[in-house]
């Protein structure tokens, strides 16, 4: 009882404020304010109960849920699977992809029926999405981002949900509680004290840094909150420029670009959509952009400590075809981890005359 309560609150915040937030759509601003504080409250509370050491959380892959398992005779038998995706952008688009090839892979082509369908970064969407897969009757749900997961975790009790591209389950429903349940999935959460080492060792003169977020994406503000923190350690002066929807991109970006030396960008659904309008301000003013995610940093950035959103989705695929064809439960499969890469943008680190490690692969044009 008390799981639904929480989803139901967290799902009718998230909807009041990405209406009129993440999406195009307007409505008071009482009403939005409202949500956006629920949300973040909702998201400091979880935040606060979630271990500092974000590392440590991101090393316990857990490849023993879907690596080795082995696949029944699944005889005649055809599993449906409905994906709701949030919005179109390569990231989400490469985990998507990534889910599919893995569900092939393991119960073969002719044993599973995809229904996909993209929100178009409507939260309202998500939940229309989500209610027609559970009258459906089908057979696992994957929800790909944040609003897609809460819509799903809404829509059903019984049906299993299997997330990806969530950095913080337990920050997504504002506690613990959805553990054990019919929720399990992958996380897209790189390192975020790794990801300021990068920040700090790649541009040392860089002394203060923007962050740019969406205020009503709760795993945004998490991660703003946690690489704060790293880089005040480290003598760096943050400061927050957020967006109520994508209207305001340009004119914080603006306002970030000059009062900072530096802009980073954590995973966020909203500024993914946005890439081009953040090249068209940070490039021309000389100033980089330090990016959570491959698809920012091709489109935006300039270096990135990423996981690869194919694997993470790849990952999500395998333990949806343990939960399918094997019969596991979803809530005792634990939340799956990816392996991080550094990459970099060539093309803006060359025009920037950005000189990156060895170590850095360029990403793919």
């Amino acid at each position: 009882m008390r799981l639904k309560k929480i989803m139901a609150a967290a799902a009718a915040s998230v909807m009041l404020c990405t209406m009129t937030a993440c999406g195009e759509n307007t409505s008071s601003t009482a009403a939005n304010d409202s949500a956006a504080s629920k949300t973040e409250s909702a998201a400091s509370e979880a935040a606060s109960d979630t271990s500092a050491d974000v590392s440590a959380s991101s090393s316990e892959s857990s490849t023993a849920n879907s690596d080795t398992v082995s696949m029944p005779d699944l005889g005649d038998k055809k599993f449906k699977v409905g994906i709701c995706q949030l919005v179109e952008h390569d990231a989400l688009d490469a985990a998507t992809k990534g889910f599919k090839e893995a569900l092939i892979d393991k119960l073969g082509e002719d044993h599973v029926e995809f229904d996909e369908q993209n929100a178009n970064n409507e939260v309202t969407n998500c939940t229309t999405i989500t209610t027609n897969f559970v009258a459906a009757g089908v057979d696992l749900i994957m929800a790909n981002a944040t609003p897609a997961l809460m819509a799903a975790a809404s829509a059903t009790d019984s049906i299993p949900v299997v997330g990806t591209s969530i950095t913080s389950y337990d920050v997504t429903f504002g506690g613990d509680d959805w553990k054990g349940k019919n929720i399990t999935g992958a996380s897209d959460l790189a390192p975020l004290d790794q990801q300021a080492d990068m920040l700090t060792t790649i541009f040392p003169d860089a002394k203060k840094v923007g962050i740019l977020y969406c205020s009503s994406e709760p795993n945004s503000k998490y991660q703003a909150e946690n690489i704060t923190t790293y880089l005040k350690e480290k003598g760096v002066e943050v400061k927050e420029y957020t967006v109520a929807d994508s209207n305001e991109i340009q004119a914080q970006t603006q306002a970030a670009v000059g009062e900072n030396d530096l802009l980073y960008i954590p995973t966020d659904n909203t500024f993914a959509a946005a890439a081009e309008t953040i090249k068209n301000v940070a490039l021309p003013a000389k100033k980089p952009v330090v990016a959570s995610e491959e698809g920012i940093c091709k489109g935006c950035g300039t270096v990135t400590l990423t996981i690869s959103y194919h694997d993470m989705g790849y990952k999500a695929g395998e333990m949806a075809a343990d939960i399918l064809a094997n019969g596991k439960k979803a809530g005792d499969l634990e939340i799956g981890y990816s392996p991080v890469t550094k990459k970099y943008n060539k093309a803006i680190c060359d025009e920037m005359n950005i000189k990156v490690p060895d170590d850095y692969t360029a990403i793919d044009e």
